[in-house]
């Protein structure tokens, strides 16, 4: 028997972290002049920080994302956030009856509370191109046999500086193979594959950051255009081996 290096926090441990977390940020906050007058609020749960609030422009929300994800112990970077007076367009794919914010349009295969619109997420989204500023697939790519039709997807209809949300169980925790309707284990390195290593003219991406807490790997996604320079080796290194 191999034992497995990775162990998930306990629940005791999350809550200290989310507490060093939100006392790290405020002192960033305090003392970081790029951050001041920005109506950005920073809520930590489980390492998982949540971003809402507004901010003047994408350019503002960029330097949010990156600066809280540099936090030691920070596993992704969520949120809903107003841009520039508009309210964001966010999708949660394979939603079921819980959405991870109450106003994001949610799809999913069956109907059930909280699903906005029916859609086999195997096949083509019912979105149109760059229409999406947010997507979250928790807990979905694992249930599909072959999931890069749906980042590819995800691609299309994400507007230029979107991003995508993955958490999906760890290859190494019992959550992986528990349930009979996961079909594909999934790694952080997964994820360097979906970044650097697919066919050239395949759908590109840049990770804003990518993680794992021993039970889920995290990563946030934004898509790249088809002419962008490819990700520097020293960027891909501070997340993949």
């Amino acid at each position: 028997m191999v034992a497995l290096a990775q162990a998930p926090p306990s629940a005791e441990r999350l809550r200290a972290l989310d507490g060093f977390l939100e006392a790290a940020w405020a002192e960033q906050a305090r003392h970081d002049e790029r951050l001041r007058g920005l109506a950005v609020a920073v809520r930590f749960d489980r390492g998982v920080a949540h971003l809402s609030g507004e901010v003047p422009g994408p350019e503002q929300l960029r330097l949010v994302r990156e600066l809280v994800g540099r936090l030691a112990g920070v596993y992704g970077v969520w949120g809903r956030v107003r841009v520039a007076g508009r309210d964001p367009v966010v999708v949660d794919l394979g939603c079921g009856g819980q959405k991870q914010y109450p106003a994001n349009l949610g799809l999913d295969i069956f109907p059930a509370p909280g699903v906005d619109a029916v859609a086999d997420l195997s096949g083509s989204l019912p979105l149109a191109d760059d229409s999406v500023d947010v997507i979250f697939t928790v807990h979905i790519l694992e249930h599909l046999i072959d999931f890069l039709p749906l980042v590819d997807e995800c691609h299309r209809v994400l507007r230029p500086g979107g991003v995508l949300h993955v958490m999906s169980p760890w290859w190494g925790h019992v959550n992986a193979v528990a349930d009979p309707t996961h079909v594909r284990l999934l790694d952080v390195q997964t994820i360097k594959g979906v970044c650097g290593q697919r066919p050239p003219g395949t759908p590109r991406w840049y990770p804003l950051h990518a993680g794992c807490d021993g039970a889920s790997i995290f990563a946030d996604l934004t898509p790249l255009p088809a002419d962008a320079p490819p990700v520097s080796p020293a960027h891909l290194a501070r997340f993949f081996d």
